[in-house]
């Protein structure tokens, strides 16, 4: 997938998992106007991320020579693009890392304890996703600007909201996974393990692009990266972001969207 329809789907998926909008998403974890909105944008970068380890990903633009540094340095360290980080073992250990950014804390004397590296790591994140959902234009600056001032905003006077950031980030991680999981270049889900398929799996049509002979898992239904298909699909989950956050602003007034359309 490309980065921007990664960013899309990892919106989408916190919507649906946080949201509260009827029909259409699962309110298994209500967290509030604040939390969908912020928790979209995290999500959203946080889907980015397993990216790092190629040198032309939307991270590796985010910052001028940092970034470049970083993702290069990780598609070294990882042997390659959709190697180590494209694994789950890369997911757990997402999921570990999230946890502890909640553990960086400085203490001040006007807003108290203030989660630090929460701060930080959102503030990135939404950066990350502003920038690849093409949401301004411009240079990297206004995406990092953006990304600290709903940062700040969120930790200063809704610290409570933080909570979620392990959750959105793992799951922006692994809705990455699964998207690329529908292309054609299929997944090292078992990385370092890549077991190759018996012979007589390799010799049959469709089988062998689902367990690939270099060991990855696919199910390509949209094809190669950036087909049509993807496009078509992150279409109408642009819709659905539409609808749905538009739901969550009007109902932090009162109002109810869908009884409008009763």
């Amino acid at each position: 997938m490309m980065g921007g329809h990664h960013a899309i789907t990892g919106a989408a998926a916190w919507i649906a998992v946080a949201g509260s909008a009827p029909y259409l998403t699962t309110g298994l974890d209500p967290v509030g106007t604040v939390g969908v909105f912020t928790g979209a944008l995290v999500c959203a970068g946080a889907a980015l991320l397993p990216d790092v380890d190629h040198h032309n990903a939307t991270i590796a633009h985010s910052v001028p020579i940092v970034g470049s540094l970083v993702a290069g340095a990780a598609e070294v360290a990882s042997g390659g693009h959709r190697h180590f980080t494209h694994g789950l073992l890369a997911a757990v250990v997402t999921w570990f890392g999230a946890q502890a950014l909640n553990l960086a804390t400085i203490q001040t004397e006007q807003f108290g304890q203030v989660q630090l590296g929460a701060g930080l790591a959102t503030a990135a994140l939404i950066a990350f996703a502003v920038k690849a959902m093409k949401l301004v234009r411009g240079s990297w600056v206004l995406p990092w600007l953006i990304g600290f001032a709903i940062a700040a905003a969120v930790l200063l006077w809704s610290p409570q909201q933080i909570v979620w950031l392990p959750i959105a980030i793992t799951l922006g991680y692994v809705v990455h996974l699964l998207g690329d999981g529908l292309t054609t270049a299929g997944m090292p889900w078992l990385w370092p393990w890549h077991p190759n398929p018996p012979l007589w799996w390799q010799g049959i049509p469709i089988l062998n692009t689902i367990w690939k002979p270099n060991g990855y898992f696919a199910l390509p239904i949209l094809g190669n990266a950036g087909s049509f298909r993807e496009w078509v699909l992150c279409g109408f989950i642009s819709v659905y972001i539409l609808w749905t956050l538009s739901f969550e602003f009007f109902w932090a007034f009162g109002i109810n969207l869908t009884s409008l359309f009763r």
